[in-house]
């Protein structure tokens, strides 16, 4: 059945009439039956870590929009908290968490093949999910890249220049690179546990990617990235990847061979014409829809949706936004969406 599954069809490489269509945080804030779930649960990793109410809220977008692909509902900050940092959500302002920016935080983390009883409950998700499926439709696992986790684990929360970051890495390269080293090791741990769960593919989110420049992109983003996919790729043959360096710019022209990358998505800082000279031309690509057209809509969104198919259309494409849909998005919007790639 996995033969007739379209996203893993343009993941090996295969042009189709129409592009599969799925979304960035399609389960969400946006939909009124996952407000209702999220009520039920508490808060957010209290959604999280429940199994059957995580389940329901994948399925609430494939059941509305018939999207073709489910991505498992979590979070990436799982996995530092499964390594042994405290984590937290504040209502209106997102994730904190404690610091590592001193040797003896870091030395106080687990080893990476010690985060699966904290995670046991996402792979059990993961098993729900492949059972209750339709079967044209292809399960996503997936987690953030190294990169992008340890932004947050140093500064504690999320910042608009991942400033932090940037500072421990000038200050204290060691500490720095052992940081990434230990999150490329639990990412490999992670994605793989969900693979065996039943993930059909996975995807490795770096959504700050782009503040890394020049060889130090090269070396925090790309090569984290090729150590997982590798690894992946030799514990589970044939498992397809998706790599998102969001905001990557000219360093997304080669990523696929750069990284062993099955599928690179973009996002809408370039243009699909761009992307479809410079990087679908080495292998599928995902992408890249503005999110504020599924506030907006009307004809823009229709316009700048067939403009989007048509450029990705002689190669393999997977259609999607160019980051994860907003709250404040209208559900009307994203039907909108799908009708115009379905129906052109």
């Amino acid at each position: 059945m996995a033969a007739k599954k379209t996203i893993l069809k343009a993941l090996a490489g295969e042009v189709q009439d129409v592009p599969p269509i799925w979304m960035m945080r399609q389960a969400g804030r946006y939909l009124p039956e996952y407000r209702a779930t999220r009520a039920e649960a508490g808060d957010f990793l209290s959604l999280c870590y429940n199994s059957d109410l995580a389940t329901e809220v994948t399925l609430q977008p494939i059941r509305r929009y018939g999207f073709d692909g489910a991505i498992l509902f979590a979070d990436i900050l799982l996995v530092p908290q499964a390594l042994g940092a405290d984590l937290w959500f504040v209502t209106g302002e997102g994730p904190r968490l404690s610091t590592i920016t001193r040797q003896a935080e870091f030395d106080a983390l687990k080893p990476a093949g010690d985060i699966h009883d904290t995670l046991a409950p996402i792979y059990q998700t993961v098993r729900n999910l492949s059972g209750a499926l339709p079967q044209e439709t292809t399960l996503i696992g997936f987690a953030g890249a190294p990169w992008t986790v340890a932004t947050y684990m140093i500064a504690g929360r999320g910042t608009p220049d991942q400033g932090p970051a940037h500072a421990l890495k000038a200050e204290n390269r060691p500490l720095f690179e052992a940081l990434i080293d230990r999150l490329t090791e639990a990412t490999i741990e992670y994605l793989s546990a969900q693979i065996e769960a039943g993930a059909e593919c996975v995807k490795l989110f770096d959504s700050w990617a782009g503040s890394l420049t020049g060889e130090e992109f090269d070396r925090y983003a790309t090569a984290p990235a090729k150590r997982i996919i590798s690894e992946l790729k030799a514990r589970h043959a044939g498992i397809p990847v998706i790599a998102f360096p969001r905001e990557a710019g000219e360093k997304y022209v080669g990523f696929h061979a750069a990284t062993g990358a099955d599928c690179v998505a973009v996002d809408d800082s370039v243009t699909p014409e761009w992307a479809a000279e410079k990087v679908q031309v080495s292998g599928c690509v995902q992408g890249n829809l503005k999110s504020s057209h599924m506030v907006t809509g009307g004809e823009a969104l229709v316009r700048e949706t067939r403009r989007i198919v048509e450029a990705f259309r002689h190669g393999p494409h997977i259609f999607n936004l160019g980051h994860g849909i907003t709250p404040d998005a209208d559900p009307e919007n994203v039907q909108l969406m799908i009708d115009t790639v379905r129906g052109g």
